[in-house]
């Protein structure tokens, strides 16, 4: 029996500065990107925000539609968010606009109601800008009751420092988020970001041992650490292996680490049972599914297919 992922995070246009100067419209949104990714890879997934009813809505909408997600959250009129992406060297920088936006016109309350409305609880996923002040409370509380109803938490740091302005109190709502965290997935550049030592992608397994030292016993027994180009580490309940990167021709990295994770959720809740034993295997598959992401413009996610055939 295959266990559902709901998804709980921002939708967003990335719009793609192009060497004209003019912007190039893509889907976006890590969130966002993390649902389709788990869902062409076979796994149930939903996705809990609400999208707006204007054009990018619409788009996204179809999108999700497409690619196998369940729309959850509902329609708004307010406007889809957006951001203004900048890439150099293969590496995106942001700009964001993110206020009166439809995927933060949500509640508490009703996303609980849907959770409760679930036969048997499932993964909740959530992470990105829904982690910074003050949005970050409502995801607490959202946390703490789905814990409590005996959902699964997973959590994607992808710290936006930039948007957030003062990153004390967003480090600070990390924390607190990470400590009722089950499945963490974060990159070199996140962690040190929140202040911890810098280490290798060999050194990994010291980086996990600091993180579950910092968070009630039982949190976080999976976890998974990025290095960009130098490979990934991945880390259940002591079970760990860590992998380089694929050979490939890098067309672009916007989505990579959504690719990665969300494939490394779907793996999980395709075959709930036994995953300690299929940690090689389990991080392998993800790492080929953000590399093939990798060779195209923006972020699309491989089917299962590809991802077998890679």
């Amino acid at each position: 029996m295959t266990t559902p992922i709901f998804v709980l995070g921002e939708a967003l246009m990335d719009c793609i500065a192009q060497p004209d100067g003019q912007l190039r419209p893509l889907m976006g949104g890590s969130p966002f990107n993390l649902a389709r990714a788990a869902a062409l890879r076979g796994a149930s997934v939903a996705y809990l925000n609400p999208l707006s009813s204007d054009l990018f809505g619409q788009g996204m909408a179809g999108q999700l539609q497409k690619d196998g997600v369940h729309l959850s959250g509902g329609r708004t009129v307010l406007p889809t968010s957006l951001a203004v992406v900048q890439v150099s060297n293969g590496q995106p920088s942001y700009g964001f606009y993110r206020e009166g936006i439809a995927d933060r016109d949500y509640t508490v309350d009703g996303i609980l109601a849907l959770l409760r409305a679930q036969k048997t609880p499932g993964i909740l996923h959530t992470g990105s800008l829904l982690l910074i002040p003050p949005e970050h409370h409502k995801v607490l509380a959202i946390l703490q009751a789905a814990r409590a109803m005996g959902w699964t938490i997973s959590v994607d740091i992808n710290l936006r420092p930039q948007v957030a302005g003062e990153l004390t109190p967003y480090v600070n709502a990390l924390k607190e988020v990470i400590a009722l965290t089950d499945w963490l997935k974060a990159s070199d550049e996140d962690l040190e970001t929140m202040g911890f030592a810098p280490v290798g992608v060999g050194e990994s397994p010291r980086w996990v041992r600091e993180l579950r030292a910092s968070v009630p016993a039982g949190a976080l027994s999976r976890v998974a650490l990025t290095f960009g180009r130098d490979g990934a580490h991945l880390d259940i309940e002591g079970h760990n292996h860590t992998l380089p990167v694929p050979p490939i021709s890098v067309v672009d990295t916007v989505g990579a680490g959504d690719t990665f994770w969300g494939n490394t959720l779907a793996d999980w809740a395709l075959q709930p049972d036994k995953a300690a034993l299929r940690v090689m295997v389990t991080l392998s598959l993800a790492m080929k599914a953000a590399a093939i992401n990798c060779t195209r413009l923006g972020c699309q996610p491989p089917q299962q297919a590809e991802i077998m055939a890679f």
